[in-house]
């Protein structure tokens, strides 16, 4: 499978899009506006702790407070072995109001709702993650498979903290991750270089030389020992560290061994991703190259038609069928359906084989779309159980090539997959769309026909207020058709019960559910 990266550049956005075998899997913008805020490092005040929820409210320096919860408060105060003290589990024993403690965005803020923080510090490079006050844990990525393979990054990664393999203890980690812990102190001369620290070893670190790991396990000390330098210094409600540019975070973090070109349109990105390359990705840098056509990058790969096609509710496939994709703030539902698809043998059949194909287009939909949160798959009832199986391998399967994680559960008697996808930032439709001003997100409005009759119901209720010569209707030019028209008479049956004269003017820029009803004395 060859993979490519295309960075779209304009003064107030840039556009991030991968490309699988010339098909869009997945894309990321960032618009100045609304930078993300995710994996930067503030140093916090609590302005407010709130015992019945088990959290509190931190002031780092954004329009609304962010919101830490006890789970994510972790003991910075280790013991002589590096290893963190046993933690209370009330939040009034760990934080207090006007308290400044150092935090990270792990959520960007959303709608109403506040960015959410965390004091478990993780800081990403290209080949490992540092995770500072975890007392010298180790963990190795559980998409490298390899038990060989694994053990060699284990070790490298022992022998630059200056442990054996003697000196570990075997521990369960969180999402399954294999973790391995000192029972020693730490050296002296590495807890004098970067404090208690721990390291996950990514799967980009997959076959790695050793020296390149360790360079950047290296890097992160210097970064981190930067980081409390700054905060020692600095102000409360202050931004200690941020995150690469969405540029470089995409090489860090999309990049795989298969990306054969990045193309870039802009010769200053161009610039800073290739000094980033240089730096972390040395073998990266050939394939990079500045996008010099007289087409627009994006047309490429008809990418912006298929971005418009990510906003769309209904998704075809390519068999007839069809899935239906409705986003509400509590939850995803995918609904899929058969269409137009008849099969070519029987029933059982047909509707396995749409499942088939459904699980596929998820799997690139919740990418594409960057779904998150509770996600409901509602596929065809099957009665065969292998079925089932074989729809669920197949849909495990084409999420492997996500970046982002996800768990799911069987198919329950009724056809349903109950799902989870891990949610950082906001979906394709929350960053390019708002909500509709007509319908007020309902999808839907009301008919001219309610409308009129609504219009009435409040003539009438007004008439008992107001001591008027006349009523005045303003309303679109649909409504006002329709009650002179088709409710002409049940408009004159009102006049002689409230003994008021009714009139109406269109107003252009009423839509469907607007209207006004203005009293008139003379």
């Amino acid at each position: 499978m060859s993979e490519e990266i295309l960075i779209n550049v304009t003064p107030r956005e840039t556009r991030i899009a991968m490309v699988e075998n010339g098909i869009l899997q997945e894309v990321v913008i960032e618009r100045i506006s609304h930078r993300g805020l995710v994996s930067n490092i503030y140093k916090g005040r609590v302005c407010r702790v709130l015992p019945g929820m088990q959290a509190a409210f931190v002031d780092i320096g954004l329009e609304r407070a962010a919101f830490l919860h006890v789970s994510d408060v972790v003991n910075t105060q280790l013991d002589h072995n590096g290893v963190s003290a046993p933690q209370s589990e009330s939040i009034y024993e760990l934080l207090y109001e006007g308290q400044t403690l150092l935090v990270q965005v792990v959520k960007d803020p959303l709608g109403s709702k506040g960015a959410r923080l965390t004091t478990q510090i993780s800081i990403p490079s290209r080949y490992a993650v540092l995770i500072p006050y975890s007392g010298g844990m180790i963990g190795v990525s559980t998409r490298i498979d390899k038990e060989e393979e694994r053990k060699r990054l284990k070790d490298i990664a022992l022998r630059q903290m200056g442990f054996s393999p003697q000196e570990m203890v075997e521990k369960p980690g969180k999402d399954g991750m294999e973790m391995m812990q000192t029972v020693s102190p730490l050296p002296q001369a590495f807890s004098n270089k970067c404090g208690h620290y721990g390291f996950i070893i990514r799967t980009a670190a997959e076959g790695v030389i050793e020296n390149r790991l360790c360079a950047d396990m290296d890097f992160l000390c210097r970064l981190w020992k930067d980081i409390l330098e700054k905060e020692a210094s600095a102000s409360p409600c202050s931004l200690i560290y941020k995150d690469f540019s969405i540029a470089s975070r995409s090489l860090r973090d999309l990049i795989g061994t298969q990306v054969e070109k990045v193309r870039i349109d802009s010769p200053d990105i161009f610039a800073e991703v290739v000094d980033f390359a240089h730096k972390f990705i040395p073998d990266l840098v050939p394939n990079i190259e500045l996008y010099k056509g007289n087409r627009p990058i994006f047309d490429l790969y008809a990418i912006d038609d298929e971005i418009n096609k990510a906003l769309e509710r209904k998704v075809p496939l390519k068999s007839g069928g069809y899935l239906v994709i409705d986003q509400t703030e509590a939850m995803t539902t995918i609904d899929v359906n058969t269409g137009a698809y008849v099969g070519t043998r029987n029933l059982e059949e047909t509707i396995f084989k749409t499942n088939l194909e459904a699980a596929q287009a998820i799997a690139r939909q919740l990418r594409l779309r960057n779904l998150g949160g509770i996600i409901i798959l509602d596929f065809i009832d099957m009665l065969d159980v292998e079925h089932k199986h074989q729809v669920l391998k197949t849909l495990e399967k084409c999420l492997e090539r996500d970046h982002t994680k996800s768990h799911f559960s069987e198919v329950s008697s009724l056809g349903l997959v109950q799902m989870t996808r891990k949610r950082t930032r906001e979906s394709l439709e929350h960053v390019l769309c708002e909500t509709c001003p007509t319908c007020d997100g309902r999808g839907k409005i009301k008919t001219v026909e309610t409308i009129c009759y609504e219009i009435l119901r409040e003539l009438q209720r007004e008439a008992h207020l107001f001591d008027t010569k006349y009523f005045l209707v303003l309303a679109c030019q649909e409504v006002v058709d329709f009650c002179l028209t088709e409710e002409s008479s049940s408009v004159a049956e009102l006049e002689e019960f409230i003994e008021k004269t009714i009139r109406f003017q269109v107003e252009t820029s009423y839509v469907q559910e607007q209207y006004d009803i203005i009293p008139c004395p003379f």
